[in-house]
């Protein structure tokens, strides 16, 4: 048994801590992010999941990162996803296993996974057990770090943990905790637990700390101890073993000092403190971990760490029923488990993708990958959006993201504690090295590339100690000294050798015919000499993957102004004179699109100084409540007003809603034509949604996206376009403002919270009269007639209009000198280029598909050549222009209107 003998629970070991926590209901419990605690056993069968090796990676001596592509049949249908699995070798010397918590290794302090493996210097890690996200935030389940007991578990049936015992056994079971304090007169009072937050006990139904004595230390972070306890506290402070403080009724002032801990104590608990614990006292206590499937007790000194789970998944190589009832955990949602093998020797972190390419796992389906893996014994950790994993590339000094979260990109959620694998491996010589790089470029680009080594353990080697020379396979790269510039398209190997030891990198040079979209992540900016526009250009690939790019990499033609492109951004050096509207069009091998500049208006839409319209709340369903109302702001906007939200959603089911009506239902107007507007909000870090409903002209309803996740803290100003929600009819009003909590992963947001907004401003573009375009034109021609009527004038054009399979062909110059706007012939790549206002077209010679301001799109016809004349389809080209067209089957009559 672990004895306290007046020292407390040490925490300065790197890998160290890890907590528990529960919040206080008179309900059964019901964890957000794990479950209703009803300890209903439901039976499990394992889906038929099939799994495909796709990758291994080496992290460190002992431990792997191995890649699988899993298929499984769902409602009929074949789902498809990602798995990510760490195996770490527990017979290697140079490998162990650690939890890893909150920042600082304290509890109630809640952090990423990647936070904890930089501050802690894991070389791997995952998001670990599960946790009340309403309560101060530390996990549940029991905690063991270097052979200290730094939580116990709660009192909650069917919840397993998993440990790894100083001889590098793993074990995987299901907990109690048994603890003494013993007074220096021969009394003993009963332990409840350690570092424990409130909770209702899942047997009794009583709260966790009524009558109890609970045992608070260093590394419990917060001075309350614990919150929403239902319970007056005695406390008193133990220092080397004996008693120095004594707070009878009260809570000590402040946080546990280094080296002592704290005894937290209510009714009788606290007449047992009253007597027996004085100052000058001398005290110990005595605890353990007890099983309770064999009822032996476990010393958490044999053990090197412990991490609490939820339910057991796997046992003796098979699926097994859950320990615990999975509703509110159910659906198919990003999974984190752990696990080992038979023989003992390897333990298994798994994780499962949700992202744009993987469709996430039922927890049936997570058994059949486990047991498909040969995994002999499992438990499931918190999953959905804090399933996170972070491994460290080789030559790399930190670890990193491994896959895209459930929250999109590089955003991770915040949670309380970690699984994490470190490495105890001496430094030494160089083994090999990875490139880092660009794996696919531009033609034109020039990309320089570096490398990372490692030594036989894979420790990390410094790129000063590494002087490679470096090759090409082929001519669609070339070496030019210093880095490398993609001349064709295609594929080559780079090569890198330093001391006798080499590795390569596979690059591909992307064509025209490789893009989708090429989107130079701006549609229009002001035309003013002086002005830097950034460019965070993209191109978006045939296979569905984005890549970023330079837009140096590309062909530019100025049009109304003179400027240039450094730096990722343009930079408009002067404007023509006269010029009111300029254009930068952007070309990759006749792949282009369009960045339109004129007099951009920015308008001040609402700065909540003087509203002078009806602001009101409205819940959905009825049983979300909440307030909308007009206030001075904090930090950063204390000086002015802000329209504050106050949500509280834990009542009712489904997706819920707080909705600020803006003028009761009549709305506000926005500012016509705003391409954008940006606000400031004040985020609750809720991870819930924040959208704006949009009613145009048409009565059509446009949900725009203010902010996918809150998952900030504080002012933080968003950009919005609203080009991407395709064509808003003006007059258009914004009739409300609102937090969304959607029911798939409700557990895992809070659901009571705040937000603020301030300084909503619009950004419109230039009017469509800048452009100089006719207006109220309408022109006629007929099938085998040169004539062409332009408001009821006449005029010979020197060819006739064909039809070809249904579709009216003409000349394109006849549309564009008719309508506005310009058109060219591209004789290398066959296409012809028109622009007209703020569209740009690019239609390739014999090929349906065609361009429209950066984006492929198909028609039912191509341009052709009749007689050495490209012909263009008339109804395709005038209404991507803007223009509509009317046909007359018997007159055999087009006629074009602006």
């Amino acid at each position: 048994m672990n004895k306290q003998c007046g020292k407390t629970f040490k925490v300065g070991k790197k890998w160290m801590i890890a907590v528990l926590a529960g919040a206080l209901v008179v309900q059964p419990l019901a964890v957000p992010g794990w479950g209703a605690l009803t300890g209903t056993y439901t039976a499990s069968a394992a889906a038929a999941v099939s799994i495909n090796k796709t990758g291994e990676n080496i992290v460190t001596s002992g431990a792997k990162l191995l890649t699988y592509k899993y298929s499984v049949p769902r409602s009929g249908k074949t789902a498809t996803g990602l798995a990510s699995v760490i195996q770490v070798d527990l017979q290697n010397p140079y490998v162990k296993l650690d939890v890893m918590t909150g920042r600082g290794g304290k509890f109630t302090t809640l952090q990423t996974v990647s936070g904890m493996a930089k501050e802690t210097g894991a070389v791997a890690g995952v998001n670990g057990d599960y946790f009340n996200t309403a309560a101060e935030g530390a996990p549940m389940g029991a905690q063991v770090s270097n052979g200290v007991l730094m939580s116990s578990p709660s009192e909650l049936k069917g919840m397993y943990a998993f440990g790894v015992t100083k001889d590098r056994k793993p074990v995987i079971d299901q907990y109690d905790f048994a603890g003494t304090v013993n007074a220096a007169d021969g009394s003993t009072f009963e332990l409840a637990g350690i570092n424990q937050v409130s909770y209702s006990i899942e047997e009794t139904k009583a709260y966790s700390h009524i009558d109890a004595m609970y045992i608070y230390t260093e590394a419990w972070g917060n001075a309350e101890r614990p919150k929403n306890s239902a319970t007056t506290p005695s406390e008193v402070l133990v220092q080397n073993g004996t008693v120095t403080k004594v707070s009878l009724g009260k809570a000590l002032e402040g946080t546990v000092p280094t080296g002592a801990y704290i005894l937290r104590a209510h009714g009788k608990a606290a007449a047992y403190m009253k007597q027996h614990l004085t100052v000058g006292a001398k005290v110990q206590t005595d605890y353990s971990l007890v099983s309770k499937t064999t009822g032996q007790k476990l010393d958490p000194s044999s053990l090197e760490v412990m991490i609490g789970g939820h339910t057991i998944l796997v046992d003796n190589g098979k699926a097994t029923s859950f320990s615990r009832n999975v509703d509110s955990i159910g659906g198919y949602r990003a999974r984190t488990a752990v696990g080992y093998s038979q023989d003992n020797r390897y333990a298994y972190i798994v994780t499962v993708q949700d992202n744009d390419g993987s469709s996430g796992m039922s927890l049936t389906e997570l058994q059949g990958l486990m047991t498909g893996l040969g995994i002999w014994k499992a438990v499931n950790l918190d999953g959905g959006g804090s399933t996170t994993m972070v491994t460290r590339p080789l030559g790399e000094e930190e670890a990193q993201l491994t896959f895209t979260t459930e929250y999109g990109g590089q955003t991770q959620r915040s949670v309380v504690n970690g699984l994490g694998v470190y490495t105890t491996a001496p430094a030494s010589k160089l083994k090999g090295f990875a490139i880092s790089g660009k794996t696919q470029l531009l033609i034109g680009e020039t990309a320089s590339y570096s490398v990372k080594g490692y030594d036989t353990y894979y420790n990390p080697v410094a790129a000063s100690n590494i002087n490679p020379s470096w090759k090409s396979s082929s001519s669609n790269v070339v070496w030019n000294g210093s880095s490398f510039t993609a001349k064709k398209a295609g594929t080559a190997t780079l090569s890198a050798t330093s001391g006798g030891v080499s590795t390569t990198l596979k690059v591909e040079v992307l064509g025209a015919d490789s893009l989708s979209a090429l989107n130079l992540g701006a549609a229009s900016a002001p035309l003013k000499a002086g002005t830097s526009i950034p460019l965070p250009a993209t191109v978006k690939l045939k296979s569905g993957s984005t890549v970023s790019i330079d837009p140096s990499a590309l062909q530019w033609e100025f049009v109304g102004f003179k400027g240039s492109i450094k730096d990722g951004a343009l930079n408009v050096t002067s404007v023509n004179s006269g010029t009111k509207v300029g254009y930068a069009i952007a070309s990759y091998e006749g792949f282009k699109t369009m960045l339109t500049l004129a007099d951009v208006q920015e308008t001040d839409w609402e700065s909540f100084e003087n509203v002078s319209y009806g602001l009101t709340f409205t819940g959905s369903p009825s049983a979300v409540t909440g307030s909308v109302q007009i206030k001075s702001g904090t930090g950063t906007h204390a000086n002015s007003k802000v329209l504050r939200l106050d949500y509280d959603m834990t009542a009712g089911t489904g997706n819920k809603y707080a909705y600020i009506n803006l003028n009761g239902s009549s709305g506000k107007t926005l500012t016509s034509n705003a391409s954008s507007l940006s606000l400031d909000v004040w985020g609750d870090s809720s991870y819930n949604w924040l959208r704006a409903e949009v009613v145009d002209a048409n009565g059509k309803t446009v949900y725009v996206d203010l902010a996918r996740s809150l998952n900030f803290t504080g002012w933080k100003t968003l950009s919005v376009n609203l080009n991407q929600y395709g064509t808003i009819a003006y007059p258009a009003k914004v009739k409300r403002i609102y937090v969304v909590n959607l029911a798939e992963g409700q557990d895992e947001r809070s659901a009571i919270g705040s937000v603020e907004i301030d300084n909503i401003k619009t950004i419109s573009p230039a009017g469509s009269d800048s452009f100089g375009l006719p207006t109220g034109v309408a022109a006629k021609m007929s099938i085998g007639s040169t004539k062409l009527q332009v408001n009821g004038k006449s005029t010979i054009m020197d060819t006739t209009p064909v039809v070809r399979d249904g579709v009216t062909y003409l000349p394109v110059k006849y549309i564009t000198d008719t309508f506005g706007g310009v058109s060219g012939w591209d004789s290398k790549n066959a296409a012809v280029t028109v622009r007209r206002g703020d569209q740009l077209l690019v239609l390739n010679l014999n090929k349906k598909d065609y361009i429209s301001n950066g984006k492929i799109k198909t028609s039912e016809s191509a341009i052709i050549n009749v007689s050495n004349r490209t012909l263009v389809p008339v109804r395709l080209v005038s209404e991507q222009l803007g223009l509509s067209v009317k046909w007359e089957q018997k007159t055999k009559t087009v006629t074009i209107e602006s």
